[in-house]
């Protein structure tokens, strides 16, 4: 019941309001952390074993990822609180990297694809039709604090944003 009160909170006479102000009209815990998720998947072939190569080619997980991990002013960890950025430059994964070569996000995403195997960042499921074909998708789970997301506004447009409240989680889509 007061999940739907809060809900409807959300909406201002002109219409919907800003992502930003959403999240400010909570009134988080200040130390309170957004979960954000975003999947998509694709559809395989299961005989040549390269399904996941084949979502991490036909899904733009990986770049919204990127995108998001790299965004200025942003603390991005995985849901165990691992700091994302920080465990590719421990793992050695940055040192190529010139800057203003070009997007370090692009520079990241192309990591992520070449090395997918050796993070935990994206998670891949295969539901099988039969021996042949199946379905891929590919699923990225980050936390962010809230503070970050209202102070440096980042696009979300496509994640699934859940944000702990004090009556209960609001997922904001």
């Amino acid at each position: 019941m007061m999940c739907n009160i809060l809900l409807t909170e959300l909406m201002d006479k002109g219409g919907l309001m800003s992502f930003t102000q959403k999240l400010k009209s909570l009134h988080t815990a200040p130390n309170a952390m957004a979960t954000l998720t975003y999947s998509e998947g694709t559809d395989v072939f299961l005989m040549n074993e390269d399904e996941v190569d084949t979502a991490l080619s036909n899904t733009d997980v990986v770049e919204q990822f990127s995108e998001l991990i790299t965004t200025p002013g942003l603390t991005v960890t995985t849901p165990f609180g691992t700091n994302i950025i920080q465990e590719l430059r421990d793992g050695g994964f940055l040192e190529e990297y010139e800057r203003g070569s070009f997007s370090f996000s692009e520079f990241i995403g192309e990591t992520i694809r070449e090395n997918f195997y050796d993070f935990d960042f994206i998670d891949s499921s295969i539901q099988k039709y039969d021996h042949k074909r199946g379905f891929c998708t590919l699923t990225a789970e980050v936390k962010i604090p809230v503070e970050d997301l209202i102070m440096e506004s980042p696009f979300v447009g496509s994640w699934t944003v859940s944000v702990p409240t004090e009556n209960g989680t609001i997922t904001l889509n």
